[in-house]
């Protein structure tokens, strides 16, 4: 192998995979959510925003789904 290659020449050209391994979007989180991540990916050492997909890929694989039932206000 040699100890250095002359990239000078050579055309650069897109990944054609990387548009497909993730999508941007724009999502609204509760600040209690981010910071709970925040503090997790200073914990880690993993971008909270990773912390955050990796969950949710979890939640995938395991086919959990959110507890949506609200208790009743009992004020009344």
């Amino acid at each position: 192998m040699k100890k250095e290659y002359d990239f000078s020449n050579m055309k650069s050209r897109k990944n054609p995979f990387a548009a497909k391994l993730k999508r941007q979007v724009t999502i609204r989180m509760g600040d209690d959510v981010i910071s709970y991540f925040k503090t997790l990916s200073d914990d880690t050492g993993i971008p909270y925003q990773t912390l955050i997909n990796l969950y949710l890929r979890d939640c995938v694989a395991n086919n959990r789904r959110p507890d949506l039932t609200w208790k009743a206000n009992s004020a009344a």
